[in-house]
């Protein structure tokens, strides 16, 4: 397994497995996303290009891309991510913000989720950031679609430092079915002082 950074014509190369790759793992719940390849595409490509961006992949020995994880500065992200900490005391150009790490299934459990915070944490330190935060989706437990076997991720963000924001939400569209109208959804926060 090769965990890179991606930059330039690396990550240009990349696009169309970057976004195949998100909207497999975020069709799953808790996301429960329909998105389609033209929209990835054209989110991954402005990501990359914001303050700061960073973009590591997971990829197996013949070059298959399994995983990747972003971050750039929280003052480059949408206002929908940003006013809601803005609005908790939190300044946004000391802030480093997570935006998604996607794991195919069969590649989970081995370690290669630490890595990603690990590589997008040293990146923040190296640009003088104080704190990281993500964003995550907030589902019922008694949601229709939670599946048996689920187990939330909250325990694997508390053991690399993060918690959960009380009371500071976001809130999200996207369509949860191909072709159906975008439904909100609330964010809940996860934040690390360095």
């Amino acid at each position: 397994m090769n965990i890179r950074p991606l930059s330039g014509a690396d990550l240009d190369a990349a696009l169309p497995a970057l976004a195949r790759l998100r909207i497999e793992v975020f069709r799953a719940y808790p996301y429960l996303y329909a998105g389609s390849l033209a929209y990835e595409e054209t989110y991954l490509r402005k990501f990359a290009q914001a303050k700061d961006a960073f973009i590591v992949a997971a990829e197996t020995e013949d070059g298959e891309i399994v995983g990747c994880a972003t971050g750039s500065g929280m003052d480059d992200q949408h206002a929908e991510f940003a006013l809601p900490l803005s609005a908790a005391g939190y300044d946004l150009p000391t802030t480093f913000y997570f935006g998604e790490s996607v794991l195919l299934p069969d590649w989970r459990g081995k370690g290669i989720g630490h890595a990603f915070f690990d590589a997008r944490e040293a990146h923040a330190i190296a640009h003088s950031y104080k704190r990281a935060c993500f964003c995550a989706v907030e589902r019922p437990d008694d949601h229709p679609q939670r599946p048996e076997t689920y187990s939330p991720l909250d325990s694997f963000w508390q053991s690399r430092g993060y918690r959960k924001l009380p009371g500071v939400t976001a809130h999200f569209t996207w369509p949860e079915a191909p072709g159906e109208p975008e439904v909100n959804h609330t964010m809940v926060y996860w934040l690390r002082q360095f």
